[in-house]
């Protein structure tokens, strides 16, 4: 009989272009993060210490968009290492805030900004996770929270799909008691569109979602820029509305486009 104890599963959590605010997702589960240490050998987390690149993981968790030549690069190289691979947050699954200068001549932006432009080395546009390697799973949000991430890594070291929680913010609203901002004060909100995942923290202070957890399920754009245009935005605000921090997420991306071509005519 064999004395060795059972390996544990090898995790890596890896950073590309953005803020770092879905990793310390992970740091700030407290004493759940203990727990998990216990039940996982974290074998690359730069925000925490380990610096194992290439070792081979069965999850790999990656934040960030591919924005440069060394980030189209390495996310090969950390695909071929990975049983399973989670895109986490924004810049991860549509492109994130960065994904705005896909859309504008970025190199000119680099020129009136840096005194040696041509040392900035970025792609043309900055990208999903999925543009370039195959994703198991995608968790939106921006940040992510610590209760999605320690689901997901639950779910998987149970050997089951994570749970896809499409429902939009109103959804969550209903469930707290918030009264709608977008009926009760006519503010133009974009609960209608976004997924649920923030506990609806905006409309829960009065305030208007602005879609950081990306599109719901069936998010129905039309009409809400139809409402919008009733609460007297033009064609170019409500573009805005879509252009955010999911600004390249497809159904928001279009909306856009198809405001700003309405806009025009």
């Amino acid at each position: 009989m064999s004395t060795h104890p059972p390996s544990r599963p090898r995790v890596a959590v890896h950073k590309f272009s953005s803020c770092d605010g879905c990793q310390l997702a992970f740091l700030n589960l407290g004493e759940d993060l203990l727990t998990l240490a216990a039940r996982v050998d974290l074998v690359y987390f730069a925000e925490a210490g380990p610096l194992d690149v290439d070792t081979e993981v069965d999850i790999a968790f990656v934040e960030g968009s591919v924005s440069t030549p060394e980030d189209l690069e390495r996310i090969q190289r950390i695909r071929a290492h990975s049983r399973v691979l989670v895109a986490i947050g924004a810049c991860a699954v549509s492109g994130g805030i960065q994904g705005l200068r896909n859309s504008v001549d970025s190199a000119s932006w680099v020129a009136q900004i840096y005194d040696h432009p041509a040392a900035i080395a970025s792609l043309e546009h900055s990208t999903p996770i999925a543009t370039h390697v195959p994703v198991d799973f995608e968790l939106w949000g921006c940040p992510v929270t610590s209760t999605q991430v320690l689901g997901v890594v639950n779910a998987l070291l149970l050997g089951v799909s994570p749970r896809d929680d499409a429902d939009k913010v109103c959804t969550e609203c209903k469930r707290q008691g918030h009264p709608c901002v977008l009926v009760t004060h006519g503010i133009p909100c974009m609960g209608p569109v976004t997924r649920t995942g923030c506990g609806a923290l905006c409309p829960s202070l009065g305030r208007d979602c602005y879609g950081c957890f990306g599109p719901a399920e069936n998010a129905n754009t039309n009409a809400l820029s139809v409402q919008f245009a009733r609460l007297g935005l033009d064609a170019q605000a409500i573009a805005r509305r879509f252009q955010s921090i999911n600004s390249q997420a497809p159904v928001f991306r279009l909306a856009a486009e198809r405001t700003r071509t309405a806009g025009d005519e």
